[in-house]
């Protein structure tokens, strides 16, 4: 399922939404498409930065923890990333304000950095613990869980194969978080099946949208629109 807009209009332009979505293109088409496994190996966080087994690493974890929530590891990555954040981080960002929203949003990416770094040090080898970790779902899994908790009644128009279906929000979120927690305690059982996605990157970041949304919220977002 692909989801192409909502039905939540927003009071004003979501200018942090706006300057993720652009910062995250800058470090894509200027740093890493130029050289994309140096990019990676440079400023992608390892789990292993954490214990320092890392081989031939140079930055310490606190900044790669930050500069990994704006890499991507492919076009399809950055474009699928992009699209989840607009579509629905505009009415998260209207509900709490662009500095609450920009400080909710890089303690999401942390809280799902923090639970997929527990899960590969309690659950994979040494060498799960050196592969890099990056992209914005995470801290992007965090507005989606805000999103569920403030508009549980929205709506998301959906291209489900070659059709345009209008699907409720909760259903929509729904089976994604039911997906990542899927796909991901599969992964625990057969590594070789997870397809290098970090699962419970996404599910850290959801439970952090869900359990802190009210601490940011200064405002009830706008009602859907039929």
């Amino acid at each position: 399922m692909l989801p192409l807009r909502d039905n939540v209009p927003t009071r004003t332009f979501p200018v942090v939404t706006a300057g993720l979505i652009a910062v995250n293109a800058a470090v894509w088409l200027f740093y890493q498409l130029p050289n994309l496994d140096r990019s990676v190996h440079d400023l992608a966080f390892h789990p292993c930065e954490v214990n320092g087994s890392c081989p031939q690493i140079d930055e310490g974890w606190p900044l790669t923890a930050l500069t990994s929530m704006f890499m991507h590891g492919s076009w399809l990555h950055i474009a699928g990333n992009m699209l989840f954040l607009w579509i629905f981080g505009n009415n998260v960002e209207d509900a709490m304000g662009r500095v609450r929203f920009l400080v909710f949003y890089l303690l999401g990416g942390f809280a799902a950095t923090a639970l997929q770094t527990w899960i590969t040090f309690h659950w994979g080898g040494p060498d799960a613990t050196r592969v890099p970790n990056l992209g914005a779902s995470g801290a992007i899994s965090a507005v989606l869980g805000a999103y569920i908790v403030l508009l549980p009644t929205a709506s998301v128009l959906t291209l489900v194969f070659y059709f345009f279906v209008q699907v409720p929000a909760v259903l929509f979120l729904g089976v994604w978080i039911f997906f990542q927690l899927w796909e991901g305690g599969y992964s625990l059982v057969h590594p070789e099946a997870g397809g290098g996605v970090a699962f419970f990157a996404h599910v850290g970041g959801f439970a952090f949208g869900v359990l802190t949304v009210h601490l940011f919220k200064v405002r009830a977002p706008l009602r859907p629109t039929f």
